[in-house]
């Protein structure tokens, strides 16, 4: 039987009063014992502190032990002790990603066939109005898609307060704020802005879509050689090789920032031209960040000569 003592980081969690507490687990031995099987003992005892909620350590220490990591190999004898944290109400990824896309889906048709609600009066849409509102939705369906077949989580879940900040980027941004825009009279088929300009030109609109495509499917084509990575049920990672990644270690995003700076050079919107640099500062973060986590994991065997999601910048 191996009993180690779980003793709180900090305050004890309120869905836990009883900690410090000595899980017992007969039958395991302690090389063969893993941090997912005290976390499923603490959910025993304390049903509200489930498995997402917890947050284990060595004690004094802040680096999360993960679920697969086995309690010798992190240096925790038998009748040794681990804190936890309680990380508070959790949600799936996945879940949070289809709430974040759904925005759009709804926000764009509603501002695109409902002119009258918006502007009183009707809108006699132009070429390039059809073709981006056909793109915008085409683009957060293949997001829906993938997250439900394609997209692999290195976290199961997240506190559930950040549904309303991450959905807030996507639901304002690429969703009201874009759809106002681009979808106004400003943009339709008699608008001077429009009439007799180069967005009125099919040629300069199917060359912008043209764009648009490869980089979408650039985009699912990285993301599905990222999945096949990792094998299902596992947080094992490897260096990343194929179709964009001898160039940046985050080709996906780098693809996707390159479709929305098609929208935002098909359109000239404002709004366009905002969430495109949101939108790739934020991709930039993520990708600095996961570039060095890549570099300091792997050293040497790490190719130098990659940027993390600009080829040959950055």
């Amino acid at each position: 039987m191996v009993s180690v003592t779980v003793v709180p980081a900090g305050k004890t969690p309120s869905v836990a009063r009883g900690l410090p507490y000595t899980v017992e687990l007969p039958g395991k031995q302690v090389e063969d014992t893993t941090v997912r099987d005290i976390k499923v003992a603490l959910a025993e005892r304390f049903p509200k502190f489930y498995p997402a909620r917890q947050k284990i350590t060595l004690k004094d220490h802040r680096d999360t032990l993960q679920d697969e990591v086995k309690l010798v190999d992190a240096g925790v004898a038998d009748g040794g002790e681990v804190s936890v944290k309680d990380l508070g109400h959790q949600i799936s990824w996945k879940t949070v990603f289809l709430v974040e896309y759904a925005g759009p889906l709804v926000i764009h048709p509603l501002v695109y066939h409902f002119p009258k609600v918006f502007w009183g009066g009707p809108v006699y849409h132009s070429t390039l109005q059809r073709f981006v509102y056909a793109l915008v939705m085409i683009h957060f369906i293949k997001r829906e898609l993938e997250t439900l077949f394609v997209h692999r989580f290195s976290h199961d879940t997240m506190p559930v307060m950040n549904i309303f900040k991450n959905s807030a980027h996507y639901h304002i941004l690429s969703g009201l704020a874009l759809a106002l825009s681009i979808y106004s009279p400003n943009f339709g088929a008699t608008s001077p802005y429009i009439r007799g300009t180069i967005r009125d030109d099919p040629t300069f609109i199917w060359a912008c879509t043209t764009v648009w495509i490869f980089a979408e499917v650039s985009n699912l084509i990285t993301h599905i050689n990222l999945r096949n990575l990792r094998p299902a049920g596992t947080r094992k990672r490897v260096i990343p090789y194929g179709y964009g990644f001898s160039l940046v270690s985050f080709p996906n995003y780098f693809f996707e920032s390159v479709a929305w700076f098609t929208i935002a050079v098909m359109t000239g919107s404002f709004a366009a031209w905002i969430f495109l640099v949101v939108a790739v500062g934020q991709m930039y973060i993520w990708a600095a960040k996961k570039h060095r986590a890549y570099k300091k994991e792997f050293g040497s065997a790490y190719p130098k000569e990659r940027r993390a999601m600009f080829p040959f910048i950055a």
